[in-house]
């Protein structure tokens, strides 16, 4: 089956702004999910650290989950712990690819 016949076009809001997304429609679940979760940090880290702007927030968001992506890349494949995050972060990592697309 051809990949471009699969995908599909959303739209995910992050920080309030919204993003036009073309991806594989087995993806959206997914996206939807990490556009959830990044936005439930946003709030988090808005809700700690009230004087930040946006950007500010987006940029630690973004850290926060670089470096969780960092640690599970960095650990041996034999510790079974990293793999409960290697999938989620795989998947932000795919939403950021998208988003810079």
């Amino acid at each position: 089956m051809d990949n471009q016949n699969n995908k599909i076009r959303i739209t995910v809001t992050i920080a309030g702004r919204p993003y036009s997304l073309k991806v594989q429609a087995e993806d959206e679940p997914v996206i939807l999910r990490l556009t959830k979760e990044i936005n439930d940090k946003l709030r988090q880290f808005q809700t700690t650290y009230k004087g930040k702007d946006k950007q500010d927030l987006i940029a630690m968001t973004l850290l926060t989950y670089s470096v969780d992506l960092h640690k599970a890349r960095t650990k041996t494949t034999t510790d079974l712990s990293t793999n409960h995050l290697t999938e989620p972060l795989q998947d932000i990592e795919n939403l950021l690819d998208n988003l810079l697309e």
